[in-house]
């Protein structure tokens, strides 16, 4: 069994006090109604677990029902780092489960493609992390606004998800997280600390996350979604 875990608990902070991203309309649909559909559409997964805030959990229950999202098995809410929202998503994964998506709900343009090239990879590798290659110059600053120096690019990806992986290598990973008291800003980081190797899938489709007010414009744009 393939079970995806949608994390919208964040507290949206570049979007202003009071604001869950996850949530705002986004043409006809809240933003994380986006990345539910294309993961309900998805012949690679078989349950979707929801993380959202406390707060939003009968808003969660209204639009699952409202958009027929079938798959989702587990409404849960979150908690301020993402790493202990997922971990809590974790807890709710069926006993049957294999292979484990992680993937954030504020990022409603991701594809069935992309979700099966990174189950397809984590069911051959362990896991398979949606990435794409840095274009941009790269410069790295020590403080303020002073360059130090220019980085390679040509050796840095952006990393992004759905990221995929086998459930037990993944729950391994966050016992060590947990054991070691460090803070992950993504699933791969903390596979990383294992030593295991991290696979990523090249994808350069867009795949935006929301995170400011202009990034739903943006997202409108690639959906396609007329005013």
């Amino acid at each position: 069994m393939v079970s995806a875990i949608i994390v919208a608990a964040g507290r949206s902070e570049r979007m202003g006090v009071g604001t869950d991203k996850a949530f705002l309309s986004l043409g006809p649909k809240p933003v994380v109604v986006w990345a539910l559909l294309a993961f309900e559409d998805s012949l690679d997964i078989d349950k979707i677990i929801l993380v959202v805030r406390r707060e939003q959990l009968v808003a969660a229950k209204a639009v699952v029902q409202m958009f027929g999202l079938s798959k989702v098995s587990e409404i849960v809410a979150g908690s301020g780092r993402r790493q202990d929202s997922v971990a809590k998503g974790l807890a709710a994964v069926s006993s049957e489960t294999r292979i484990v998506v992680i993937h954030d709900g504020a990022r409603p343009c991701v594809t069935t493609e992309l979700i099966s090239e990174t189950v397809k990879a984590a069911q051959r590798t362990g896991c398979g992390i949606a990435a794409n290659r840095i274009v941009d110059t790269v410069k790295f600053v020590e403080r303020g606004t002073v360059v130090d120096h220019t980085v390679d690019r040509t050796k840095l990806w952006a990393v992004q998800t759905p990221q995929a992986f086998k459930l037990d290598l993944l729950l391994r990973a966050y016992q060590k997280v947990e054991a070691e008291g460090v803070t992950v800003t993504d699933e791969a980081a903390a596979v990383e600390l294992l030593g295991e190797p991290v696979r990523l899938v090249e994808w350069q489709k867009p795949n935006v996350k929301i995170t400011m007010v202009e990034d739903l414009a943006v997202a409108a744009a690639l959906l396609r979604i007329n005013g």
